[in-house]
């Protein structure tokens, strides 16, 4: 057997098992990223956006798992997770739901990215509760709130960012460009004057904590020690801690001291997940499949992208 066939049948199960746990599909294009070549219009962002460049980079495997946890620092989007979400029974059923909006809103038509967020607008309509903190206080909580969608469009973006800047391509515009960019999906969102700098996302997400308003608690460490070790294939569990300690060296320490956690050793934590994001990429390819149909659906409308 030729070498280069050799390692493809060497490869093509780890490269299914991501796919599957990416877009819930292990082999050909899921409809919905097909989808993405429709529409009649250019979308909100295009090559060269700073949104192109960090969504479409490997970094978003541990910026997700970042994302999570940060996201869990607010007692009333945990309360939400924990009282309406199946993460623990179907957690790849809900990580390709969250990748389908990420991927629509930065690749699809103005139309669909629009479509796409007010029908998770509507799901959250039914996720409302309530909650005790730390010191016993009950608070209402309901998804659609200000509170908890500011916190959660930073706490994502911040993650991605920060994801990008450690493992990523240099990103057009800079960081500040990125943030600024997806602003416009925190819109989408229902969030009110999302932030649109660096500084300013670092100075609200600061200002939650400084408010009293983030906690750790039982549910917090439940979610800690689910995301460390998740019920993954079994061909991906080896490099899965080295990209979970990857995520932990790009949480603030203070962040870090609030969930419990620690970075095995920052400079070669971030090194052997680099290590592990490189072979990814390798088995993945270069750029999303749904970038391909979003420069289709561009040159369909007469568009010239020289990127």
């Amino acid at each position: 057997m030729p070498a280069t066939s050799f390692m493809k049948a060497a490869t093509e199960p780890i490269r299914s098992r991501l796919q599957f746990t990416f877009n819930g599909q292990r082999t050909g294009t899921p409809q919905w990223v097909q989808d993405l070549g429709d529409g009649d219009d250019p979308g909100l962002f295009g090559p060269g956006s700073a949104v192109w460049s960090v969504h479409g980079g490997i970094s978003t495997i541990p910026a997700g798992v970042r994302a999570l946890l940060v996201q869990a620092l607010h007692p009333g989007a945990l309360a939400g997770v924990h009282d309406h979400s199946r993460y623990r029974e179907d957690p790849l059923g809900r990580l390709a739901g969250t990748i389908r909006w990420i991927f629509t809103v930065s690749y699809g038509s103005r139309a669909d990215a629009v479509a796409a967020s007010n029908f998770v607008l509507k799901i959250h309509e039914r996720v409302t509760g309530s909650y005790h903190d730390r010191h016993g206080v009950s608070h209402d909580y309901a998804a659609n709130d200000q509170d908890l969608l500011s916190w959660v469009h930073m706490a994502f973006a911040d993650s991605f960012l920060q994801a990008a800047l450690a493992w990523g391509e240099p990103i057009p515009g800079g960081p500040d460009a990125y943030v600024r960019e997806w602003a416009v999906a925190g819109e989408l969102m229902g969030v009110e004057n999302p932030p649109r700098s660096v500084d300013e996302m670092q100075a609200q997400l600061a200002g939650f904590d400084e408010r009293g308003v983030l906690e750790r608690s039982g549910r917090t460490d439940d979610v800690v020690k689910f995301l460390r070790r998740p019920p993954l294939f079994p061909v991906l569990r080896a490099g899965y801690p080295v990209l979970f300690d990857g995520a932990v060296t790009t949480i603030s320490p203070r962040f870090q001291e609030l969930l419990g956690v620690r970075p095995t050793r920052v400079l070669p934590g971030r090194a052997a997940t680099g290590v592990v994001l490189k072979g990814i990429g390798e088995l993945l390819g270069p750029e999303p499949v749904a970038a391909k149909y979003a420069r289709a659906r561009r040159a369909r409308l007469g568009i010239v992208d020289t990127d």
